[in-house]
């Protein structure tokens, strides 16, 4: 795990892979919790006879945005930013999904710093993030995630 502690250790890792995550397992489970938090049941996550009978994955899989919802748990496990007032996520840019997470694959997140820009104060860190899958040659998404950090 990297201890990052203010702007100027930040900004040394950046262009830099600061890491990678533990392995995460997404079983049926979580997928339903998740269809259930937000309301999205669509049979190709839930229905677990039907997808393997009707779907093009054999299986049910995790909804995009659940593999989304990963990030803050899994960037943790990663970084560790120290010294901070406020951190705030302010957004994702140019995220694509390229392969579908079937049910208990396991996953990881590979993280980098792309930029981190001082706004007066304000620091912020666009971070690229890439899902991999295990066993798999391509990534469930790569893309950028962007936090605010206001450094006491």
């Amino acid at each position: 795990m990297i201890i990052i502690n203010g702007y100027e250790e930040y900004k040394a890792h950046e262009g830099k892979v600061l890491g990678v995550s533990k392995w995460h397992k997404i079983d049926q489970g979580q997928i339903n919790k998740f269809a259930d938090a937000t309301l999205d049941h669509q049979w190709i996550h839930t229905d677990e006879e039907r997808a393997q009978n009707e779907g093009p994955f054999k299986s049910t899989i995790a909804h995009g945005y659940l593999t989304l919802s990963l990030i803050p748990y899994l960037w943790k496990q990663i970084a560790d930013v120290r010294n901070v007032k406020m951190e705030i996520n302010y957004g994702i840019e140019n995220f694509k999904f390229g392969q579908a997470v079937t049910v208990d694959s396991e996953v990881q997140l590979q993280a980098t710093v792309r930029t981190v820009t001082n706004l007066r104060g304000t620091i912020k860190v666009a971070i690229q993030a890439r899902l991999d899958i295990k066993d798999q040659p391509k990534p469930a998404y790569v893309g950028d995630v962007i936090f605010l950090y206001h450094f006491n």
